[in-house]
C-alpha cells in the first residue's frame, strides 16, 4: 500500500450473510474507502456454541453465495478461522485499516467478543463502529420496571408493537471498492460439509441457501401462502409456512425486511391482514427468545425455573435412539423426526409434538432433545432452539402448562387428517387408509397385511402406551409442583 492509497475499512460479517439491509456494510461503503470484507469462523471464543452438522452445511452454502455477491459488487470475502477479536485486530493492523464495522449480535458471548475487539482496536488507534440490525428491537428497549426482560410473550409482543415499525430496510450498495487482497482460508479446508458419508442430499434438494434464496422464499410465501396462514400454519400436510427460519438464522434476510414486506402485502390485500399479523407475531417469537438468551446466557443448559432442577428425568438410551431415528411407533412423531433427518427442518406444530413426546411420554431430559435438534436443524438458533424446548418441557419462559401432554394420535388426526404428511416421510405406512394411519396398531392384522404393514417388523409397535406415558408424566410433574 503506497502512502497515497486511502486506508481501507474492514466489514466483519457475522450472522448477517447478506448485502441488503446490512447497516455495517452500508455505513462502511458510504465512507468511499476500499472495503476488506471478512468472515471469521469462531468456534473457540468463550461461550460461542459451535454449529451443528446441518447448520455447518448451510453455512458453507451461504458463504459461497455471499462470496459471489461480493465479487459481483466489486470486492472479495476473506475467510479466517479462530478467535475473532484477535484475528480481526491482526488483520486490521496488517492491512492498515482505519476502522472496523460490524453489526451487533445481542448475545452475551458475542458481545464479549465485540467488546474485546473494541478494546484491542482502541489500543492501536483503530476506530470501531457497531450497528443494530439483527432484531426488531434490542433487548435494552424492552425491560420491566426492575430492568429485567419479560418472560411472557403476550406483554412482550405488545411492548414491541408499541415501539412502532422498525426502520425501513437499507438497499444493498450498488458497487464496492476492494481493498488490497489479504490471505484467506479456502472454504473447503474448513470441512463444513459431509463427505463420507454424504448425508446432505436431502438438504440440497430442499433448500436454496443464500440471500437470493431468502428473498425468493419470502416472495413465494407472500404470493402464495400468507393468505390463510393464521389457520393453515399448523397443517404439516400443506405448504403453508414461510420456510424463512434458516435464512433468518444466518442473516441472509433481516427481520425488518420481512416485517416491511409483510406489512406491504397486508396493506395491498386487507383481507389477509389477520394472517400477516399472525405471521409477524411468529417473527416476534424470535426476538422474544433472543431477549431471553440475552438475560439467561445458559439457556441451553439450565432450567429457567430452578424447581425443575430436581425433575426425575429417565436415562433410556434405546428410547432416545428410537425417537431420533423416527421409530417410536407413533406415525406423526416418526414422520417429524424423519423429515428432520432428510431435510434439516421440521414443521413447527410437529416440533411441539415430538418434543412433548420425548420429555413427557419418555421422560427424557429436554437437553438431550435440544442437542439433537442443534445438530440436525439447518435453522438451529442459539436462542429459539433451547427456548422452545424449555417451553415444551414446562421449565422455561411462558411455558406450556405441565398437564399439557400432546396426544400424538389426536395431533396427527387433527393436523394431518388425510395422512399425507405421514405417507411422505413414513412410506411403509403409505397404503394405510386415513382412518387408521395415525394408530396402525389398533386395526386388524388383515387390514395391515393388505397395506403391506407388519407391526413389529417393518414398522414398530409404540414404544410407550400413550395413557401410561401421560400418567407417568403427570406424576413426575407433580413432584416438581410439590417441591
Amino acid at each position: 500500500m503506497t502512502s497515497a492509497s486511502p486506508r481501507p475499512v474492514i466489514v466483519w460479517f457475522r450472522d448477517d450473510l447478506r448485502l441488503s439491509d446490512h447497516p455495517a456494510l452500508a455505513a462502511a461503503a458510504s465512507t468511499g474507502r476500499p472495503l476488506l470484507c471478512v468472515f471469521v469462523l469462531d468456534e473457540v471464543s468463550a461461550g460461542i456454541r459451535p454449529h451443528g452438522g446441518a447448520s455447518r452445511w448451510w453455512l458453507a452454502q451461504s458463504l459461497r453465495s455471499l462470496q459471489r455477491s461480493l465479487s459481483a459488487a466489486g470486492t472479495d470475502l476473506v475467510l479466517r478461522r479462530g478467535a475473532a477479536a484477535a484475528i480481526i485486530t491482526e488483520l486490521a493492523q496488517h492491512s492498515g485499516a482505519e476502522a472496523v464495522y460490524f453489526n451487533d449480535i445481542a448475545m452475551t458471548a458475542h458481545r464479549a467478543v465485540a467488546a474485546e475487539l473494541t478494546a484491542r482496536c482502541a489500543a492501536i488507534g483503530i476506530a470501531v463502529h457497531q450497528h443494530l440490525g439483527d432484531l426488531l428491537a434490542a433487548p435494552e428497549a424492552i425491560r420491566n420496571k426492575d430492568g429485567r426482560g419479560l418472560k411472557v410473550f403476550t406483554p412482550f409482543w405488545k411492548r414491541l408493537l408499541a415501539l412502532g415499525a422498525p426502520p425501513q430496510p437499507l438497499a444493498a450498495p450498488a458497487s464496492l471498492t476492494a481493498a488490497p487482497a489479504q490471505a484467506s482460508d479456502h472454504l473447503e479446508a474448513w470441512q463444513l460439509e459431509p463427505s463420507t458419508p454424504d448425508w446432505a442430499g436431502g438438504l440440497r434438494a430442499s433448500w436454496q441457501p443464500g440471500e437470493a434464496g431468502a428473498q425468493q422464499a419470502l416472495q413465494t410465501f407472500l404470493d402464495n401462502a400468507v393468505a390463510g396462514y393464521a389457520t393453515e400454519r399448523d397443517r404439516p400436510d400443506r405448504d403453508a409456512t414461510s420456510r424463512l427460519s434458516p435464512h433468518l438464522r444466518f442473516g441472509e434476510i433481516s427481520p425488518r425486511q420481512i416485517w416491511h414486506a409483510a406489512r406491504f402485502a397486508g396493506a395491498a390485500q386487507p383481507a389477509i391482514s389477520a394472517d400477516v399479523d399472525k405471521f409477524l407475531s411468529e417473527l416476534g417469537w424470535r426476538d422474544f427468545c433472543r431477549h431471553l438468551l440475552f438475560d439467561h446466557p445458559e439457556l441451553m443448559t439450565r432450567n429457567l425455573q430452578p424447581a425443575f432442577d430436581r425433575f426425575p428425568w429417565r436415562s433410556d438410551a434405546a428410547a432416545l435412539r428410537a425417537w431420533q431415528r423416527g421409530l417410536t411407533g407413533y406415525p406423526i412423531v416418526d414422520a417429524g423426526m424423519r423429515e428432520l433427518w432428510q431435510t434439516g427442518t421440521m414443521h413447527n406444530r410437529v416440533r411441539m409434538v415430538v418434543a412433548s413426546f420425548l420429555v413427557k411420554h419418555l421422560l427424557i431430559d429436554w437437553r438431550d432433545g435440544e442437542q439433537w435438534f442443534w445438530d440436525t436443524l439447518v435453522d438451529a438458533d442459539p436462542a429459539s432452539n433451547p427456548g422452545n424446548w424449555q417451553w415444551v418441557a414446562g421449565c422455561g419462559a411462558d411455558a406450556a402448562p405441565y398437564f399439557r401432554v400432546f396426544n400424538p394420535i389426536l395431533q396427527g388426526e387433527k393436523f394431518d387428517p388425510n395422512g399425507d404428511y405421514v405417507r411422505r416421510f413414513v412410506p411403509e405406512l403409505a397404503r394405510l387408509p386415513a382412518a387408521i394411519i395415525h394408530q396402525p396398531w389398533t386395526t386388524t392384522p388383515l387390514e395391515l397385511a393388505s397395506a403391506g404393514v407388519t407391526i413389529g417388523k417393518n414398522y414398530p409397535a409404540p414404544i410407550v402406551d400413550h395413557r401410561q406415558g401421560r400418567e407417568r408424566a403427570l406424576a413426575a410433574y407433580a413432584t416438581v409442583r410439590k417441591n
